[in-house]
């Protein structure tokens, strides 16, 4: 997602930050759409260069220290220069109380005070950091993710043509499963794609003929993990005689996933291929990219050097001739 509601936040972090609301009733007016969090002592001051005023503003002893020293009347045009309502919500740390001019100006503007027993510090850390996840673009691919030897493989492919019975070989021979059937997908700040599993169907799979297996309670909790980046995209298709398939690599194939580029192989299926171990060496020869060999392209240069050399011997032996 890429907005977030107050109430929405508090569900989801609030047993984590130990965040509760501070004020009842009051419903905020705008949305959370950034991870950044604001510390506005300079606001409350009179300085409101650089203010941005789409964050969660974080109050911390000192600003309430700040606000306590003023008169009445500075103290709540401080608060005027804050509480904008396109702030979705305000949070005072170090269990605090909130002062009653600080509530008089939430009800007001319509925006909601939380409070947390954690130190400023510690909440504008832990906050950032979980709403980069919360805040991140996302969409559901159906397929299933495999993490093999460390590398994030995202099958797909139309229904039926065997990915969870490909996962469910690697799993047997020691990789971990991550989602099937239905794969979330977020793009972290850093570009990155990171896959889950669904909250309903996390450690199952549906194997046809057989039905729904717990692999967790079949192959243990080494044989599970609840999130993996995306590294390869591996999708099987029906072989078919009209296609021209990839025969060298030289060139690799890419696709594109919430804007972010990754790796794509195509495997044509037909009976009998071992499509298991054809993974495993897919997930090793990216490994072995990302170190910087590319074995296609070192065949292609050895064939290349071996026909200029053969060429130069010719054309010696010509010369040698004449």
């Amino acid at each position: 997602m890429e907005r977030l509601r107050v109430s929405d936040l508090l569900v989801e972090l609030g047993g984590e930050l130990g965040l509760t609301l501070a004020t009842e009733g009051v419903e905020s007016a705008a949305d959370i759409i950034s991870s950044d969090v604001s510390r506005p002592g300079l606001v409350l001051a009179g300085f409101r260069t650089g203010f941005h005023e789409d964050r969660i503003q974080v109050l911390g002893e000192a600003d309430l220290a700040y606000l306590a020293s003023l008169e009445g009347i500075e103290a709540a045009a401080a608060l005027e220069r804050l509480c904008v309502e396109t702030v979705p919500c305000v949070i005072v740390t170090s269990g605090q109380e909130v002062p009653a001019i600080l509530a008089e100006c939430s009800a007001k503007k319509r925006i909601p005070i939380l409070v947390t027993n954690l130190p400023t510090a510690d909440l504008v850390r832990e906050l950032g950091a979980r709403l980069d996840e919360l805040l991140a673009p996302e969409t559901t691919v159906q397929g299933t993710l495999v993490d093999v030897y460390g590398m994030g493989l995202l099958l797909t492919g139309k229904s039926g043509i065997g990915k969870s019975e490909c996962a469910l070989d690697l799993v047997e021979k020691g990789q971990r499963l991550v989602a099937d059937d239905v794969v979330s997908i977020r793009r972290t700040p850093q570009g990155y794609l990171v896959g889950s599993r669904n909250d309903i169907l996390r450690h199952y799979m549906e194997i046809r003929g057989i039905g729904i297996i717990d692999v967790r309670a079949m192959f243990g909790i080494r044989a599970i993990r609840a999130r993996k980046r995306i590294e390869v995209e591996v999708r099987l298709t029906s072989w078919s005689d009209l296609e021209d398939y990839e025969r060298l690599g030289i060139d690799a194939q890419t696709t594109t996933i919430l804007g972010v580029k990754i790796p794509m192989v195509t495997l044509p299926l037909v009976p009998g291929k071992n499509l298991t171990a054809i993974c495993e060496v897919i997930a090793l020869n990216q490994l072995l990219q990302l170190h910087g060999e590319h074995p296609a392209r070192e065949f292609d240069r050895r064939i290349r050097d071996i026909a200029a050399a053969k060429s130069d011997r010719q054309q010696a032996d010509l010369g040698e001739s004449e």
